[in-house]
């Protein structure tokens, strides 16, 4: 089975860069055909797909985000992260990493997902 844990700090001050990183364990982050994907959940929002990395390193971006938005990867580690900079309180929200065979770029369900991290709460706050 599939393991995916997202880490990084929890408070991040407006203006400044958010950084996440998803551990994957039980599957390669180059095993074929596989994607790997940043999605957030605001209060009272749904789900917003924010971007995926796939097996070969393409990068796909939410047209909203793709200005402040970078995602890499580090396959020594079986990593890949997520930096959003210039936050403001609106990106205030539960941030996942999923993963999917295919690339989904609306992320109206969890069920679209093969597997989730356990999300993590990021508050932007001065």
């Amino acid at each position: 089975q599939v393991q995916l844990q997202e880490s990084g700090p929890g408070l991040v001050k407006p203006s400044q860069t958010l950084s996440l990183t998803c551990t994957v364990s039980g599957e390669s982050i180059t095993t074929n055909y596989y994607y790997w994907s940043w999605i957030r959940q605001a209060p009272g929002k749904g789900l917003e797909w924010m971007g995926a990395i796939d097996y070969s390193g393409s990068i796909y971006y939410s047209p909203s985000l793709k200005s402040r938005t970078s995602i890499s990867r580090d396959t020594s580690k079986n990593q890949f992260t997520l930096q959003l900079s210039s936050v403001t309180p609106e990106d205030t929200a539960v941030y996942y990493c999923a993963t999917s065979k295919g690339l989904i770029t609306v992320a109206t369900t969890k069920n679209l997902y093969d597997y989730w991290g356990q999300g993590t709460q990021v508050t932007v706050s001065s």
